[in-house]
């Protein structure tokens, strides 16, 4: 059986609320669940102590089982030391989509035809000292 260590929501409509629980990767995000480690609430602080909360000793042993944290888990893991950082690559992210890349050219030729018509009037003004 594949185990997950992963977020369940809970919560009303725009006040969300998770639980990080132990489950069957087959199950639902939201369903069936073998045991509640933990909760997190994104609605709190960063820095507040409440914001999430963990059984580390009931996390370890789902780890020591070979249960697989999720990419968000795995960052509240890594922030409480209980596994190693994982280096993180992702170069596309911050390059800007293609009509961004679009409009950022047109506004560099822009530029530059401007500067070369503010320089033609200065050049003039030089050739005829």
């Amino acid at each position: 059986m594949a185990m997950k260590i992963r977020l369940a929501r809970g919560g009303s409509k725009k006040r969300p609320f998770y639980r990080i629980v132990a489950s069957d990767s087959r199950m639902p995000r939201d369903g069936r669940y073998i045991e509640k480690l933990g909760t997190y609430n994104p609605l709190l602080a960063k820095d507040s102590e409440e914001r999430v909360q963990m059984d580390a000793e009931r996390v370890q042993y789902w780890l020591d089982q070979g249960a697989q944290p999720t990419d968000r888990v795995s960052r509240f893991l890594e922030a409480a030391g209980m596994i190693a950082k994982k280096e993180r690559s992702n170069p596309k992210k911050a390059v800007p989509g293609k009509k961004a890349q679009d409009r950022a050219e047109e506004r560099a030729a822009k530029a530059a035809a401007a500067a070369e018509a503010a320089a033609a009037p200065a050049e003039e003004a030089a050739s005829e000292e």
